[in-house]
């Protein structure tokens, strides 16, 4: 049931969820597993109007695992879709990937917007398919923006650099 006409699109590793390098294999059976900071409350607030999906490149875990990771830190039910591309047999950046999303989402690339930490793959590949863009960079004070993209260093600023958003371009946070 789609409650909304707009979506975002999440990248999972280092966005939604932390990636550990000490560990391999599918997250859902790490020793550890941990959001980022401010992801329960940040999606919480953003499900009541958007429809939230996963968009992930993910190369040890399928959805289920996917799924399985997710609840383990009590995201599943703020998670409408995931897309992984060992289902899909598709990658970010590739235009053929974000098609694809949108056409599973029902919704033209103007309604979804991207985020994600991997400049090149997430934001820049989000662009190049029409969809707008916001890098979460939590790792420096670097700050990117310009047509359709803006940078955030929190999951905290996501909802006010959303209600800032232009039909044609982000501005900065």
């Amino acid at each position: 049931m789609q409650r909304a006409s707009q979506g975002l699109l999440f990248d999972w590793g280092d966005t939604l969820m932390r990636n550990y390098p000490a560990y391999s294999g599918p997250m859902a059976e790490w020793p550890q597993v941990a959001c980022l900071p401010y992801t329960l409350e940040t999606l919480s607030a953003l499900h009541k109007n958007w429809i939230i999906a996963l968009a992930t490149n993910a190369v040890d875990s399928n959805e289920e695992q996917i799924w399985a990771a997710l609840r383990r830190v009590g995201l599943e039910m703020l998670i409408d879709r995931v897309f992984c591309s060992r289902q899909l047999g598709l990658q970010k950046p590739d235009p053929a990937y974000f098609a694809t999303v949108l056409e599973r989402l029902h919704l033209p690339p103007s309604a979804v917007v991207m985020i994600g930490d991997d400049f090149k793959v997430d934001v820049s590949g989000a662009l190049q398919s029409g969809l707008r863009s916001i890098w979460l960079n939590e790792k420096s004070a670097e700050r990117r923006s310009g047509p359709g993209f803006t940078t955030i260093h929190s999951l905290l600023e996501l909802p006010s650099t959303l209600a800032g958003l232009g039909q044609g371009a982000c501005s900065s946070a």
